[in-house]
């Protein structure tokens, strides 16, 4: 395969296919694929929901068009696979947009064609489900006929800083000369360098632990909130002092959703259990952060109750539904949790996020956002996502929402601690 002749598909065009079709399509040709025939038009018009591209870079994008006809794709020889790999509700991996992405890229694939997956994936899942679905419908024969890479996706939505060509890209590939070229393909636009891994199984173990380290390392500080909350120690004062030293790492308590973190540690325990291995750290990690919206809503209800709130009369706002800050995605929000713990507490709940777009929120979790702020409306108010909008707003003007005896449950660190101010 020859670098100077590659025209690259790339199949699923949200949080990471996006940017990565932006920035390929300044060096090589690009069809950008999406099945979602709206998410198309509104690319072809210059609109981006996710708010990764913004309207200039769609409206710059050199070489690149945006299908949803999969016939568009047979142009390509190589094809760089984005879709999403979440868990089922029972917590187990949901191979199936990637099983339905190879099949479709079956009746494409093409002699000496290339397919690169760089969606999140337990070790072992590329060769062992994704190739034989290739082989399957194409009658093509794997690392003779066509080839395999995998390169894992490091996006971090919302994030302006780090960007795509700013962060090292894992590459690997099924042959010594397909991970040679894997790893020159993306050189091309990545200004941060790469790092070729040995083997696909090595890059999709390193994917799978980067945010399971870091789901860890969350669930211990959430852990040593709760036992500083019964001691009654400030945590942010605790993390702070303990700051002070060079190698203590500057993790926060709170909620832990997303696409990643709240979900790739289910792949790797997933597979672990299946070679009969129990990973008790990991597993007890996600029962920390999964339990913490709970946690949360039984804190405020205390709070309510130390005050002599007649809570079946009190309502409380969250502010804040995305999973992260100056971010619209939704997506594993744990925000929604704690609005269905206190409705069963028979409160009345509002939400407000300047940031999500309200029918996608009625759509996929049955809730109805506000469009604006009432003064001398809550009983309680929670912080619950740091967006820029809430840090400028500041507990003044928050606490102008409020009746005369209120409660602000700050999850996120952003306001000073007050008689009037519960932190996690």
């Amino acid at each position: 395969m020859d670098i100077n002749n590659v025209k690259i598909g790339i199949i699923g065009l949200g949080y990471v296919g996006l940017p990565l079709a932006i920035e390929f399509s300044s060096k090589i040709s690009v069809i950008g694929y999406d099945i979602d025939k709206v998410r198309i038009e509104e690319l072809r018009v210059g609109k981006d929901s996710t708010l990764e591209v913004s309207k200039e870079d769609l409206c710059e994008k050199n070489d690149l068009t945006f299908s949803s006809d999969i016939d568009d794709l047979k142009q390509c020889n190589c094809f760089i696979v984005t879709v999403p790999t979440p868990v089922t509700s029972n917590r187990q991996p949901d191979l199936m947009p990637l099983q339905r992405a190879s099949e479709m890229l079956s009746r494409v694939l093409k002699t000496n064609d290339l397919v690169i997956y760089e969606s999140t994936v337990y070790p072992g899942a590329t060769e062992e489900i994704c190739v034989p679905i290739l082989e399957r419908h194409s009658r093509l024969k794997f690392n003779r006929d066509f080839f395999v890479g995998y390169s894992p996706e490091r996006i971090n939505p919302g994030d302006k800083t780090h960007r795509l060509p700013d962060i090292v890209k894992v590459t690997s590939g099924s042959t010594p000369y397909i991970a040679e070229f894997v790893d020159s393909l993306y050189s091309l636009i990545i200004t941060a360098g790469t790092f070729r891994a040995s083997s696909i199984m090595v890059a999709e173990a390193a994917k799978v632990i980067e945010n399971t380290q870091r789901d860890i390392n969350i669930a211990l500080i959430n852990e040593l909130a709760m036992i500083f909350n019964k001691l009654d120690i400030d945590t942010e004062e605790v993390l702070l002092a303990a700051g002070s030293k060079w190698n203590f790492l500057p993790f926060r308590p709170g909620l832990v959703g997303g696409h990643c973190i709240g979900v790739d540690p289910y792949y790797l325990t997933y597979k672990a259990q299946s070679l009969g291995y129990n990973p008790e750290m990991i597993l007890s990690g996600r029962r920390i952060n999964d339990g913490m919206s709970h946690y949360v809503s039984s804190e405020l209800l205390k709070a309510m109750l130390n005050k002599k709130m007649d809570v079946s009369k009190s309502k409380v706002l969250i502010m804040g539904f995305s999973f992260k800050e100056n971010c619209p995605d939704i997506r594993n929000t744990k925000v929604v949790d704690i609005y269905h713990q206190l409705k069963e507490y028979g409160i009345a709940v509002d939400i407000f996020d300047p940031w999500v777009d309200r029918n996608e929120a009625a759509e996929l979790y049955d809730v109805t956002l506000i469009d604006e702020l009432n003064r001398n409306t809550y009983s309680a108010v929670i912080v619950a996502v740091a967006h820029d909008q809430f840090k400028n707003m500041g507990t003044a003007c928050i606490s102008e929402l409020c009746t005369s005896n209120y409660v602000i449950y700050d999850l996120k660190y952003i306001f000073p601690k007050s008689d009037y101010t519960l932190r996690l």
